[in-house]
């Protein structure tokens, strides 16, 4: 018998028994949909926090007080500011931008909400890639004057403004004082359940002055953040290390282990989320492939059914000149059969599901990726293959005299 009669023979035979045939193939169908699914919506959340981290800046260094290696003074302060901008010390930075930060009452007439408020300096916006909507941003002459000047974040604005109100110009308070909002940023969504829009801004100096007060230990005005903007993405390490270097000269640090500072890039954040992500959905595929495992059990317990009802078919065909190999093939290609239709069923239905799961999340995006899509496919094909041998084996290896036999 040649493999287009094989073929066709376990075609006839699957189709014999419909119901039967769908009802095995749900394992495969629901782990192929899972896999494609599960990882389609890891990679869209995978692909969205990315997104929000590169918006802040791919070449962005970051520099906070390690208070462990500072006995719990603030380590920065606004003399490390100015010799970091300063490209003498630091050539490969174009740009840097300082914050104080914390948590104060917003209030609007007989509206309130409690968000974070940032002083920042001129170059605040710019460095961090901050868009404003309306309005302005706050400038250098704000730092320098110490205005009390405010820029809203998107979702401070929604919670102090009614819709149609122009919130330029109007005043808030802040920890009791008036502040005139200048400027409202445009939406920026969260990265992970953070918010970027629930924030308010004011110039640093004015921060520093009246709700930041807390000096070093030298006594000089402290600063919570600095971002430092390298001068490329290719150069973003050297720039860390000049920068490093500065500030243990500036801190008197003889020693790595005590530096009073810490010091993240965009690439390292991007690196250990993406480590992240891959442990996660190495764990979702995992799981989901469970289910493939189950389907493959669910086909060879099947074929095993098929093989005791066609005991009497298998001794006639061997009877005739049927040989062992023809038997192991066809019933190879069965288990085949199913676990290749399971996969394509399972395939269209993930595709589905992953859309309509898209569609009901405004700020997710669910990425299929082809790979996974054909890794699926294969381990269900596997799957089909490597269950089916057992089956297919006992039934080649019937006797013929024993198989005519049975009834």
């Amino acid at each position: 018998m040649d493999l287009l009669e094989s073929f066709r023979t376990a075609i006839d035979s699957l189709a014999t028994n419909k119901m039967r045939a769908i009802l095995t193939t749900l394992g495969i169908i629901i782990g192929v949909a899972a896999v494609i699914t599960l990882l389609a919506v890891g990679n869209g959340v995978s692909a969205s926090i990315q997104g929000e981290i590169q918006s802040i800046g791919s070449n962005l260094i970051t520099i906070i007080t390690d208070y462990d290696n500072s006995d719990g003074y603030p380590a920065l302060s606004m003399g490390d500011v100015a010799a970091i901008e300063d490209p003498y010390y630091v050539p490969l930075v174009r740009r840097v931008a300082a914050e104080v930060q914390g948590t104060q009452q917003v209030l609007r007439g007989a509206r309130e909400t409690r968000v974070t408020v940032s002083g920042v300096s001129g170059s605040y916006f710019n460095v961090r890639n901050l868009v404003v909507e309306e309005g302005d941003e706050l400038t250098t002459n704000d730092v320098n004057s110490s205005a009390r000047a405010a820029v809203l974040g998107y979702g401070t604005a929604q919670e102090l403004f009614d819709d149609g109100t122009y919130p330029i110009g109007q005043s808030i308070k802040i920890s009791g004082v008036q502040y005139k909002v200048v400027g409202v940023l445009k939406e920026k969504g969260g990265i992970g359940p953070m918010s970027q829009d629930d924030q308010v801004y004011i110039p640093l100096s004015t921060a520093q002055s009246r709700l930041y007060t807390r000096r070093t230990r030298s006594g000089e005005r402290k600063v919570d953040i600095v971002y430092a903007e390298a001068v490329s993405q290719a150069q973003i390490d050297e720039a860390t290390q000049q920068i490093k270097d500065l500030l243990r000269d500036r801190h008197g640090i003889a020693y790595l282990a005590d530096d009073d500072f810490t010091m993240i890039s965009q690439t390292q954040i991007l690196d250990a989320f993406g480590v992240i992500m891959a442990s996660v959905n190495l764990f979702l595929g995992a799981i989901a492939g469970i289910s493939l495992l189950v389907g493959g059990i669910g086909i060879m317990n099947i074929m095993l059914v098929s093989v005791t009802e066609r005991t009497r078919e298998i001794g006639i065909r061997k009877a005739v000149g049927a040989l062992r190999r023809d038997i192991l093939i066809q019933f190879l290609i069965e288990s085949l059969l199913l676990s290749v239709l399971g996969g394509t069923i399972g395939i269209a239905l993930g595709f589905t599901a992953a859309k309509v799961i898209g569609s009901l999340t405004a700020d997710l995006t669910p990425v299929v990726d082809l790979g996974t899509v054909a890794m699926s496919f294969s381990f269900a094909a596997a799957v089909g293959l490597i269950f089916g041998i057992y089956p297919a084996w006992r039934a080649a290896g019937l006797r013929p005299i024993e198989a005519l036999r049975y009834e």
